[in-house]
């Protein structure tokens, strides 16, 4: 057991749990000076930042460039702070990584799937690996898991095992560390994840909402006899469907959390459940459109810009995320300072692209979708634009189907959007295969130009 940094750990998360107690003037205080200090340090050791802001050292965020994932990555060797770092030396380790070993011996490295087409590298070193870490555990504590090194919770996540996955890398943190967690991947077979599970018992479960959909019919059929106080959704949309399946089966005890592995911890919902809490004291988040303007609060962005205020190995400043979502206009009635993501609808690339019917094309979004599909009596669903027209997978089919219904359904559902009706198939499967990650995206298009 790594007990060094056991203590680190929950001393960081004691940390940050004292921020949710500032006042919402102090916390925007707090963001500016922590926002000057990674400025002071970018642009003292990024030769990418030094030329990107050129002129703009002493300007506002809202006029800063947009850093877009693509130009972190042709700009990976002089964006890094450490001119120790290369691209080509960070790819093989990523490509030869086995467990939980650092890259120079001070950084742990991650990769993104590269879903969008754009596959991207992200490090931190060991003490920023300690803050993603705790940010964690006070997502669990909004959930009401009380996090004690001397009472340790015992865990199980079911996500990707793949060494360089942030989450397989936490879990694999936590587990030198000493804490009970066990590790199973979204790729098991379900008998033998019931099997594991309910020899286990654990008290908190991680997994993608996919998995908690499926596992919430088990519960319900029986084969599957567990009683975790917490539920935690990441990683995918968790649509209202599946919520009201693990509250079913399990109470009200399912929470969401939204965070990516160029970003880390961005949100969780606490116990009131109105919403995700945003961690603003670890970034400034702006919800934007298109032209990188600031959208009204109730009303959905295109995207996300974040300025991660802790990372110096590799800073992000006005980095683009392509998330859907809208904050509340409120606060929480918990009391923490920290603003609400009422709703994520998706990612951008997740919308679909049709002719129009009258003339040129009209953007559909996946929660057109979820609306129709998630009603349906099946343990998973997913949406495909193939050339040929639009599939729809339904997994574990149990029930009346009417899919008659369902194809009026969509079809009349685009036509309210103003789409012209393509072809349209049923496709009946076991389950609905997964991405090399182990998520299940539930709307996806397979043409070239989306």
């Amino acid at each position: 057991m790594d007990t060094t940094t056991l203590k680190l750990l929950f001393a960081n998360y004691e940390n940050l749990r004292k921020q949710e107690h500032l006042t919402r003037q102090q916390l925007e205080s707090y963001q500016a000076q922590e926002f000057k200090h990674l400025r002071e340090y970018a642009y003292a050791n990024s030769p990418f930042y030094r030329e990107f802001h050129k002129g703009l050292f002493d300007a506002p965020l809202q006029d800063l460039p947009v850093l877009t994932k693509s130009m972190l990555m042709e700009n990976f060797d002089d964006l890094v702070t450490d001119r120790a770092i290369h691209l080509q030396d960070v790819k093989e380790f990523a490509a030869s990584k086995q467990g939980d070993e650092l890259y120079l011996n001070r950084y742990v490295v991650h990769a993104t799937s590269g879903s969008t087409g754009n596959p991207g590298l992200f490090l931190m070193d060991s003490d920023e690996w300690i803050t993603a870490l705790a940010s964690s555990f006070r997502g669990f504590e909004e959930a009401g898991v009380k996090m004690n090194p001397n009472q340790p919770v015992k865990m199980v996540q079911i996500t990707s095992t793949n060494p360089t996955h942030m989450s397989s890398g936490g879990a694999t943190s936590m587990g030198n560390m000493g804490i009970p967690i066990r590790q199973l991947t979204a790729s098991e077979t379900i008998p033998t994840m019931v099997e594991k599970l309910n020899a286990w018992q654990p008290e908190l479960l991680l997994g993608y909402a996919s998995i908690i959909r499926i596992l919430a019919e088990e519960q319900l059929a029986g084969r599957l006899r567990i009683a975790p106080c917490t539920i935690i959704s990441g990683s995918e949309v968790l649509t209202p469907e599946t919520r009201r399946q693990a509250v079913q089966a399990w109470g009200n005890v399912l929470f969401n959390m939204y965070g990516t592995t160029d970003c880390g911890a961005i949100g969780a919902e606490c116990q009131q459940h109105h919403g995700m809490h945003l961690q603003e004291d670890l970034a400034i988040i702006e919800v934007v459109d298109k032209n990188n303007r600031p959208v009204p609060e109730g009303e959905y962005g295109e995207k996300l810009l974040v300025t991660v205020l802790w990372k110096r190995a590799q800073p992000l400043i006005r980095y683009e995320l392509d998330d859907s979502l809208r904050l509340s206009p409120s606060l929480c009635s918990c009391g923490r300072p920290f603003r609400l993501i009422e709703e994520i609808q998706g990612r951008v690339h997740e919308i679909l692209s049709f002719p129009s019917a009258t003339g040129g094309n009209v953007k559909v979004h996946p929660i057109v979708f979820h609306n129709i599909m998630d009603t349906l009596p099946v343990n998973g669903w997913q949406v495909v634009q193939e050339a040929d027209g639009l599939h729809l997978f339904l997994g574990g089919l149990h029930g009346t189907f009417d899919e008659d219904g369902l194809l009026t359904a969509v079809k009349q559902a685009l036509i309210k959007q103003g789409a012209a009706i393509p072809n349209i198939e049923v496709q009946k499967v076991p389950s609905i295969p997964q991405a090399a990650s182990g998520k299940t995206p539930l709307v996806k298009s397979n043409l070239s130009h989306s």
